[in-house]
């Protein structure tokens, strides 16, 4: 029973997180939620006793686990953290373009959204944030940057995705990530060749 509990839980997440993005926090209902996972009715609430806010935050968590991951995965398979943040860029382009553009981020949405009407949302999203950006600092770091011109450099880069990817459903064109693309992976190698060269 526990099992199949769980497997309730994960697919109410699962799908909150999918209507967020292409929904948005407000415009995703309950009973949409318990439609697109195939819940029973009170399933919800049995999961989820605070409701919806409560399905929002395991939705954000979720989302920064699945972020988190991708970096990690760029990472292994790059060999620099340029290459790796290029790397993991041009997953997210070819999620944006597959959608048709109705993919973006749900942490920029439930932040936008909420940020200034639930702390505890805004706190879910600012830990997600910060998942994405402690991975990408170490990586830079590794790169031979010091410990705050990394946490620095990768707040930036960070930040630049979170608005290429905005600007890419705007525009329906991937073209605004594949320059954040290019810049990021500038930026970073200029800092890395720079502080390399002074050791």
């Amino acid at each position: 029973m526990a099992i199949k509990g769980n497997l309730t839980k994960a697919r109410l997440t699962e799908s909150m997180l999918q209507l967020i993005q292409t929904s948005g926090y407000s415009g995703t209902g309950l009973n949409a939620v318990i439609e697109h996972a195939g819940a029973p009715k009170g399933s919800v609430y049995f999961h989820f006793p605070d409701g919806k806010e409560g399905l929002g935050v395991a939705a954000v968590e979720l989302a920064a686990k699945q972020f988190e991951a991708l970096i990690a995965e760029a990472a292994v398979s790059a060999g620099s953290a340029a290459e790796a943040a290029r790397t993991a860029i041009e997953v997210l382009a070819a999620i944006v373009s597959e959608s048709n553009f109705r993919l973006g981020c749900p942490v920029s949405v439930v932040t936008l959204e909420m940020g200034a009407e639930s702390e505890r949302l805004r706190k879910a999203c600012a830990a997600a944030f910060e998942s994405w950006i402690a991975p990408t600092s170490a990586l830079l770091e590794a790169g031979g940057l010091d410990a705050g011109e990394a946490r620095s450099l990768a707040t930036v880069v960070v930040s630049t995705i979170e608005g290429a990817v905005i600007v890419s459903r705007a525009m329906q064109s991937t073209q605004p990530l594949f320059s954040a693309a290019d810049v990021v992976a500038a930026l970073i190698n200029q800092r890395c060749n720079t502080v390399g060269g002074t050791r």
